[in-house]
């Protein structure tokens, strides 16, 4: 293992204190860890969390018009209620707080308790569960389909409602309707190394590829031969608009009722009727060039289907430490998705309009 640390148990810390001392308008609370800025004052926070390794994801999207703070965990582990509920006491201005989490069970249970310890202190709290992923109906790490790099669209777009001064029922309405909109898939052409095991966490065959691979290595769809670009994308493709009819049930924190429903909700149909958003996102280890590679492929698919791609986002957004492969995940708009898309955002690692 090759990797530009100092010791394993302090990987995250020192990433975050460079994260810190590279951009001003962040600032850090390290026992119990979160990142966190200042945003207008009676404006609904926003916080999302989950383990380290997926950086930019979270804590590179605090800022502006985006995330108020982030929890990182240990990597690829669910932060800690504790650190969930004393960054929700910092950065609550009055508004409330939304929570963004990604639906991996740690993340859910860890978040859950932290909204009830709130609700208990008087603090107004709501909940988006993130379940973009279709390579699966149910993973390891998951009961239902995985939160990938869809989330950003949800705190991009959410970040921008708050910011315009959206309540907490309508943040909270919002970032459903955005993550019933989005559909994610992945797929690995090499394993990450997890610093604390020292080893790829899972080995290819050199023609093999992880077909619907997860963010921390979880299998997919299948293992199967690497094809030519165009073939690969294809693939994809298909997964991503296939309407087939899916039920999803996920639980979320009601105020009135103070306690936790399940609310179901039925796929949102992908066709080309409407405005989508497509985000090409490296996971670590694959080379920009190659991404914009991906980028021409898929648009030309695109058009294909008769798809209108209005926005384009070409990058790593959500990452898997050192993972070779990339991710596409595509959201059909309405004009308030785009409206509050294009609206100025000031982050570490997404900026424009300001």
């Amino acid at each position: 293992m090759k990797k530009l640390i100092n010791q394993i148990d302090s990987v995250v810390t020192e990433q975050m204190e460079g994260l810190v001392a590279s951009s001003p308008h962040l600032q850090a609370n390290y026992v119990p860890r979160y990142i966190w800025c200042k945003q207008k004052e009676n404006a609904v926070a926003l916080v999302s969390g989950g383990g380290a390794g997926h950086e930019p994801l979270h804590t590179g999207f605090v800022g502006t018009g985006m995330l108020t703070g982030a929890c990182p965990g240990e990597i690829f582990t669910s932060p800690t209620p504790d650190q969930m509920i004393e960054c929700a006491r910092t950065v609550n201005n009055g508004a409330g707080v939304l929570f963004f989490i990604k639906n991996y069970t740690g993340d859910i249970l860890n978040f859950e308790t932290a909204v009830e310890m709130l609700h208990d202190e008087g603090i107004s709290v709501g909940t988006v569960i993130i379940d973009d992923d279709v390579a699966v109906k149910d993973s390891l790490y998951t009961a239902g389909r995985r939160g990938v790099a869809g989330t950003l669209f949800v705190e991009k777009i959410v970040g921008a409602a708050a910011l315009q001064g959206y309540s907490l029922e309508k943040c909270e309405q919002l970032g459903r309707e955005v993550n019933n909109a989005t559909r994610s898939f992945g797929i690995a052409l090499s394993a990450c190394t997890v610093p604390a095991a020292g080893k790829p966490s899972f080995e290819l065959a050199e023609n093999e590829i992880e077909f619907g691979v997860g963010i921390h290595g979880e299998p997919g769809i299948e293992r199967c031969v690497l094809q030519n670009l165009n073939v690969l994308v294809n693939n994809i493709m298909a997964q991503l608009l296939d309407n087939t009819p899916w039920r999803r049930t996920l639980r979320h924190w009601d105020r009135h009722a103070e306690g936790w429903i399940e609310t179901s909700t039925t796929n949102s149909v992908f066709d080309n009727n409407g405005e989508y958003i497509v985000l090409i996102n490296g996971l670590g280890s694959t080379p920009v060039s190659e991404l914009y590679g991906v980028a021409k492929v898929f648009m030309r698919a695109a058009q294909r289907q008769g798809l209108t791609i209005t926005r384009q986002l070409v990058g790593n957004y959500c990452t898997s430490l050192d993972m070779a492969g990339f991710s596409i995940s595509l959201l059909k708009c309405t004009p308030e998705f785009l409206q509050f898309w294009d609206a100025p955002v000031n982050t570490p690692a997404l900026r424009w309009g300001c």
